[in-house]
């Protein structure tokens, strides 16, 4: 059972704890047995020789909540692997849809090895590439050579005058940052802001924090969102590149108005609630990762204390800088936000 008891059990329960925590079966009415019944199976009452004796309701709060949350992971685990199970069907959906017509205008790969900024677009990360407004002459325009991409990407990077926006899930390859460092720097020199969203296992590795810390300290913005999000790049409000369906080797550029404020929004709202990479390039401490480590298996903080050996108080303290540093509400959204980082 994994409901909360009802107004008779806790009645009946609180009947046992008041004659001192038992029960014996000249205190139950004919009624009462369907809600002996229940409590029983709950494991709130335990049978005795002589009746029944009262359990701890926090056993039952620690069994039912492992329970819980065992089954929460399991369930957001499957919706992240459903979409990609998903992917063939919706590519074969796609390209039955998709009108004969001459050869495709031009986009690219959105997937791969990326840099904080916009050298995060292209399967190799060898660089972005910019392709202004004028560069596609449409809405939209797809482009299935990787070559190409990057060239276009690297051109769009190259024109970018004000802002790029960049939404990177996945972990990030350390290589493809360092090749594209010296173009991110770049656009940094020029005033441009530079903005990118990253998932926690992007800044499990301590040679991707190197790079991200590079780049921030010439100003360049990171925040960390444990959730799911698509992977877009966005140049000065007015063109925005994304994989094209579902395939990360190829990408789309779009230039339509209406379209790329929509991914903006998208993005806004992502970074609204994203957490400063900050809390992420300082390690935590081997204490701190050892809870983590945990809490992503589900354990509670009463129960961490009691494997650690410490009080509940010094682990509240360890949570409290997880926290922080995930910008996690609740301490299962914490352990979500950890089971890919912290592994035994």
């Amino acid at each position: 059972m994994t409901d909360e008891p009802g107004p008779a059990e806790r009645a009946l329960y609180l009947t046992a704890v008041r004659r001192g925590g038992r029960l014996r079966p000249e205190d139950l009415a004919p009624a009462d047995r369907p809600t002996l019944a229940a409590l029983v199976a709950r494991g709130l009452l335990t049978p005795t020789a002589t009746g029944w004796t009262a359990a701890s309701p926090r056993a039952l709060g620690d069994r039912i909540g492992l329970e819980l949350r065992t089954r929460a992971v399991r369930l957001l685990r499957y919706a992240e692997r459903l979409p990609g199970a998903l992917a063939p069907l919706a590519h074969a959906y796609d390209e039955a849809r998709r009108p004969v017509a001459g050869p495709p205008s031009g986009g690219d790969p959105v997937g791969g090895p990326s840099a904080v900024g916009p050298s995060a677009v292209g399967p190799s990360a060898v660089g972005p590439s910019v392709v202004g407004p004028g560069s596609i002459g449409c809405g939209a325009g797809r482009v299935d050579d990787v070559a190409e991409v990057r060239r276009r990407v690297g051109d769009l990077v190259a024109e970018c005058r004000e802002e790029v926006l960049a939404a990177q899930p996945g972990p990030r390859p350390p290589e493809g940052l360092r090749t594209a460092l010296a173009q991110d720097l770049s656009l940094l020199r020029r005033g441009c802001s530079l903005r990118a969203v990253y998932q926690p296992v992007a800044l499990a590795d301590a040679a991707v924090r190197d790079q991200v810390a590079l780049r921030t300290g010439r100003g360049a913005q990171v925040r960390v969102l444990a959730e799911p999000y698509e992977r877009m790049l966005v140049f000065d409000r007015a063109v925005a590149v994304i994989p094209a369906a579902g395939d990360r080797g190829r990408a789309v550029f779009l230039t339509d108005p209406t379209t790329v404020a929509y991914l903006v929004a998208q993005f806004e709202r992502d970074w609204a609630r994203g957490a400063p990479a900050a809390r992420h390039l300082d390690p935590p401490s081997a204490t701190t990762v050892r809870i983590g480590r945990l809490l992503a298996r589900g354990l509670t903080q009463r129960a961490v204390a009691t494997r650690l050996g410490v009080s509940e108080r010094t682990v509240a303290a360890h949570i409290s800088r997880l926290r922080d540093r995930y910008g996690a509400q609740t301490l299962f959204h914490l352990g979500w936000q950890l089971r890919g980082e912290h592994r035994d």
